[in-house]
């Protein structure tokens, strides 16, 4: 079964029949073609696996998780894929990473929601742990879900991504989380996660090496 999931998710990708000038990959999802330009030259450029199983969970759970008129923001966007497939399906969505990426998280944002979604998603920097207070204050930015897809990996801010989620994470709101399992430090981030988030698996791929969590605060029922 998690074989026949997988091949389902992958095949939810196609590419173009002739070479373009830019590179692009399409997507299938939420009754839509998607196509997102990548770069090569940088992590935050590429479509990852993990994208495409959250993607695909958001469509095939929409009755249980549903998007419509709810507030999400992603954190690590990359390509934004995951964040125009939460716009299709209705959600008030903001769009976050690097400035370095902007501009081609910008570009697939709008390509593929203006005029398709109910709100036109917005783009926005996020450096994770940095200015939080000032650029998502608490006491006016309020998300029903925090979706991320891949932010795990080998690289020096895994502590400033902790803090970011508790940052942005009100007792109600939900983190939907894929990973890919690589190596025991950035595994080891699950454990600390865990002193702060209450983590459910709601899907597992171990032909992906990719699972996916939902989790919520910790201190949700004393809040």
């Amino acid at each position: 079964e998690d074989e026949e999931i997988a091949a389902e998710i992958m095949k939810r990708r196609f590419f173009p029949a002739l070479i373009t000038h830019k590179a692009w990959e399409g997507f299938r999802f939420a009754g839509h073609e998607i196509r997102i330009t990548e770069a090569t030259d940088c992590y935050g450029a590429v479509v990852w696996p993990s994208a495409l199983v959250l993607c695909y969970f958001l469509e095939t759970n929409s009755k249980q998780y549903n998007l419509v008129d709810k507030n999400v923001i992603e954190i690590g966007a990359g390509t934004g894929l995951v964040s125009i497939v939460a716009s299709l399906l209705g959600a008030i969505v903001t769009a976050t990473d690097l400035p370095e990426l902007l501009g081609n998280l910008q570009h697939n944002v709008l390509q593929n929601t203006k005029l398709k979604c109910k709100h036109q998603p917005c783009v926005k920097e996020l450096s994770w742990g940095i200015d939080l207070e000032k650029n998502f204050p608490r006491s006016s930015c309020h998300f029903d879900y925090i979706m991320a897809a891949d932010v795990v990996y080998h690289h020096p801010f895994l502590d400033e991504l902790l803090v970011t989620f508790d940052h942005l994470c009100r007792k109600d709101t939900v983190i939907l989380w894929a990973m890919k399992f690589r190596l025991d430090k950035e595994n080891q981030f699950v454990g600390r996660f865990q002193t702060l988030f209450d983590l459910e698996v709601i899907s597992n791929l171990p032909s992906l090496n990719i699972t996916l969590y939902k989790a919520m605060r910790k201190d949700r029922m004393k809040a």
